[in-house]
């Protein structure tokens, strides 16, 4: 405990959730995220959405996470550590972008980034077609910046985003 309150309040170390998916490959999801959040100085935290089977070559396979499940792991670090900001990734379904948002709610996060992670490069589909609407209606008014890719911008708005005029 008294450990906790030294990183936490002596050092100003900012707690940082990642809320996304795991690439075995370490390139992305999860694993990009803690390591860019301990560059960056930050304590980084997560809940997993899925598990993913992926190298270099793509992915392979997708194990989703149930919404339920996620909720526990939100529960456990919001109720206990405490987060100073909170960053999304592949979001996977309606489901867990709905417990997502309520849980943002119900602890009062305004420090949000949504990454609406839809593609992978290599053209695997990380978020079900239904679940569009759900990250538009119900993650973004609670975001304090959202950063699609120019592929997801284009899906997201309908427009085409691929020149700096179009942008």
């Amino acid at each position: 405990m008294g450990l906790r309150l030294f990183v936490f309040t002596e050092t100003k170390m900012k707690r940082i959730l990642t809320i996304a998916g795991s690439d075995s490959g370490g390139g992305a999801g999860i694993q990009a995220d803690l390591k860019a959040i301990t560059l960056l100085g930050g304590f980084g935290m997560s809940v997993l959405t899925a598990l993913t089977a992926q190298n270099t070559m793509g992915v392979q396979a997708i194990h989703e996470v149930s919404a339920s499940f996620v909720e526990k792991q939100m529960d456990a670090v919001l109720s206990d550590i405490g987060v100073d900001a909170i960053k999304t990734g592949m979001l996977v379904n309606e489901e867990i972008i709905e417990v997502v948002a309520i849980k943002i709610r119900q602890y009062r996060m305004n420090r949000v980034i949504i990454d609406p992670v839809m593609v992978a490069k290599g053209g695997a589909f990380l978020l079900h077609d239904q679940a569009k609407e759900a990250l538009i209606k119900r993650l973004f008014p609670l975001a304090l910046v959202v950063t699609p890719n120019l592929h997801e911008a284009a899906v997201l708005t309908g427009m085409q985003v691929g020149t700096t005029r179009q942008m």
